[in-house]
């Protein structure tokens, strides 16, 4: 037994030293090139790979979504973008079949490509299957942007419908003896449900339906437009799919079988001469567009919304949105005189009321210096990811965007129970009336509890105040649609909490309009704060300030190695790790598409 377990410490050792070897090679030896640009392009992708909305630099961010492969959505935007108006590019090939994204990511996508083609340049896709009999439908909805869909002879197309899910933790809280002193505002508001309620309850079902019958008809409208079918059609295949290739290829869903060998020297011919150059590579030599006239600063606001820094988690593979490095950039943004506008690129499922004030705050603050403030959502905006993008002058979001969630939630769980069942016991001496109220051992007293609904009370009516103001919308209106509800970006444009539906290239236009800047001309966009390399990610993880470059390196590897330490000691432990559940917070769902 101690030999396996030395053996086991052994293992995790060298794996971190490989991990903290690979990070340095990353730091110090890569160098990236940008080498020749051929007469003649074809742009290529893998849609198979992640796409992140946003590349912090930092390199356990690049290591959990798979090295080099991570994708940041905004550089496949771009080299789009750029690649349309290249006369050297001739068309676009990809490979799809997985697609891990949501449905706004591939709408934004989806967006470039129909973009891309409509510059007379063809676009070409090849899946090996959708799904293997499994769901597919994502792959597949951002597959039919392009002109050409082919599959491999033995694959599969799962277009099946769309699941969401949700679990619930009741049962196992009443077997471990753990009660729940949670409250919210209002019944929508269903983060809390996970832990009070053993399925959905009936406002639960009805937003979560009500979401899913958006995403299903955009879903439906959008392989009707690509592949020219009724909808009547695309609902009649959907309720028989799974579909086996030549069943696909019938249903006109595909335009020929294939393997990737024969689909590529298909796409060469088209293109005589031409050499292929992965949509990163092309950016790289070719230069991002934006990149002259007027400054427009770009700010991103993802991931969970704390108190502090922006930061990646290597461990729960997420970032975080800091309200002071959100806030910094935008008084940087705001004191920047060549700033005109300034574009605010959100993705978050909120966090922090307090966090979210302070980055709210700094978006009045913006307007007030005379730039405007235009966001743009992605894939999420809601609680407090709503919260820091209320009173922007414009609100853009994909029809897929979960929107909304204007409410709050908290309490505590009592773990008497679950300490009582295995012998352990508690006790505890205070000062001041109400000194026990956080504690995990100590209900609420009724004094606590009046104190506990004040403060929902506060942030509710403080969330609802502001985007009336925001939106320029009665309170009691938006007391009707708020209740902690969430929205496909397509019914909040309906209510009013979305201005326009679109990506980049329409907050691109609403910027223009606000700083009253020529509509034809370009921008230059400049990201704040500006991105950092590796090596510099490292030291900011890492490192401090002020020290030389040796010293540097040697805290780095220090540091690094540290960082196994709590996968170490949670791997002794058997334990779960979790994140903290804050008060403007939506819960996790499972979507099978």
């Amino acid at each position: 037994m101690r030999k396996f377990i030395a053996q086991v410490f052994a293992t995790i050792l060298g794996v971190g030293l490989f991990f903290v070897m690979l990070l340095f090679v990353m730091a110090t030896l890569a160098r990236p090139t940008k080498g020749r640009m051929p007469a003649k392009v074809i742009l290529e992708a893998n849609f198979e790979t992640a796409v992140v909305e946003h590349s912090t630099g930092d390199p356990f961010e690049r290591l959990a979504g798979g090295g080099s492969s991570i994708a940041a959505l905004r550089d496949i935007v771009d080299a789009l973008e750029k690649g349309r108006d290249d006369a050297k590019v001739a068309g676009f090939i990809a490979r799809i079949g997985a697609a891990p994204m949501s449905m706004a990511q591939a709408q934004e996508i989806r967006d470039a490509v129909t973009a891309f083609r409509a510059k007379n340049k063809f676009a070409v896709i090849f899946a090996e299957t959708f799904g293997e009999f499994g769901p597919g439908n994502g792959a597949y909805y951002l597959a039919t942007a392009f002109d050409e869909i082919w599959l491999q002879p033995s694959g599969d197309i799962g277009v099946n419908g769309l699941n969401l899910s949700a679990m619930f933790m009741k049962g196992t809280l009443e077997k471990l003896n753990v009660v729940p002193r949670m409250d919210h505002r209002y019944e929508y508001k269903n983060a809390m449900n996970q832990f009070t309620e053993k399925k959905f309850t009936g406002p639960h079902r009805e937003a979560m339906q009500s979401l899913l019958d958006a995403w299903f008809g955009q879903l439906v409208r959008g392989i009707a437009e690509g592949r020219k079918l009724t909808e009547v059609e695309v609902r009649a295949v959907i309720d028989r799919a799974p579909l086996l290739g030549q069943e696909a290829l019938q249903a006109k869903l595909v335009d020929g079988m294939a393997y990737r060998d024969e689909i590529y020297e298909k796409v060469k011919a088209k293109a005589s001469g031409a050499e292929l150059l992965y949509l990163s590579k092309y950016l790289d030599r070719a230069g991002r567009p934006h990149d002259k006239g007027p400054v427009v600063a770009l700010i991103y606001g993802v991931g969970a919304v704390v108190r502090g820094k922006s930061d990646f988690n290597p461990l729960q593979g997420s970032g975080v949105m800091g309200s002071d490095t959100v806030a910094a950039a935008f008084r940087d943004a705001i004191q920047d005189k060549d700033v005109k506008a300034i574009l605010f690129r959100v993705d978050s499922p909120g966090g922090s009321y307090v966090a979210s004030d302070t980055i709210y705050h700094e978006t009045l603050r913006a307007r007030k210096a005379g730039k405007p403030v235009i966001v743009s959502m992605s894939s999420v905006a809601g609680s407090g990811g709503y919260f820091v993008a209320m009173a922007a002058d414009k609100i853009v979001a994909q029809p897929a965007t979960i929107t909304g969630s204007i409410g709050v939630l908290g309490g505590k769980l009592l773990t008497n129970g679950v300490w009582d069942k295995v012998g352990v016991s508690w006790d505890e001496v205070h000062a001041g009336k109400n000194a026990r109220m956080f504690s995990s051992t100590d209900d609420f007293t009724k004094e606590e509890w009046a104190r506990f609904q004040a403060w929902l009370d506060r942030v509710y009516d403080d969330f609802t105040g502001k985007v009336a103001e925001g939106r320029k919308l009665p309170k009691e209106r938006v007391k009707e649609i708020a209740k902690g509800r969430i929205w496909s970006g397509e019914d909040a444009k309906k209510i009013g909490l979305v201005d326009e539906l679109g990506g980049y290239a329409t907050a691109l236009k609403l910027v223009k309009q606000a700083a009253k800047l020529d509509e034809a001309s370009d921008v230059q966009l400049r990201t704040y704060p500006r991105k950092k390399s590796t090596f510099e990610a490292l030291v900011a993880r890492f490192g401090d300030e002020g020290e030389s470059s040796e010293s540097k390196q040697a805290e780095v590897m220090v540091r690094v190695l540290e960082e196994f330490r709590p996968v170490y000691q949670q791997m002794r432990a058997m334990g779960i790790v979790g994140s903290r559940q804050e008060v403007l917070s939506m819960p996790e769902m499972k979507v099978l598409w």
